[in-house]
């Protein structure tokens, strides 16, 4: 029987700047960083409090089909990929704090049905929902 999901991931165009925009910037933590020979790492960070989740972050490349791993930069350097839905308790707030440390947002916060929502892009072009849920 499934449990939960405890493992995304996100590609990224490069893991060290990914982790740092998600540490430093999105306030996550580093879970694992593990060197697995000369040409694979793995990285995975996680919201504080939230153990059974985490995000790794993989650049696009073998083993993956080299055309598919070809449309995923492509992808990304658009813009055009999704990402992760983010909880967050004040989404006006948040949005204020993240706006002072330069990051994009393609979606101001705005109403919705079930709370207060804004859309932001990390460093690799991934798109990341921020959700205030309604009470």
């Amino acid at each position: 029987m499934i449990k939960n999901v405890s493992l995304v991931t996100v590609f990224c165009k490069d893991q060290q700047a990914s982790h740092d925009f998600y540490v430093d910037i999105l306030g996550m933590e580093t879970r694992t960083d593990v060197t697995m020979g000369p040409d694979f790492r793995w990285l995975t960070v996680g919201v504080p409090g939230q153990p059974d989740l985490e995000l790794t972050f993989m650049v696009p490349g073998p083993p993956l089909e080299p055309e598919f791993a070809a449309s995923l930069h492509r992808a990304m350097d658009s813009g055009g990929l999704n990402g992760v839905g983010i909880t967050v308790d004040d989404c006006r707030k948040t949005f204020e704090e993240l706006s002072a440390k330069g990051v994009e947002f393609l979606q101001e916060p705005s109403d919705r049905p079930y709370g207060v929502e804004a859309v932001i892009r990390d460093n690799s072009g991934n798109w990341l929902v921020l959700v205030e849920p309604k009470a």
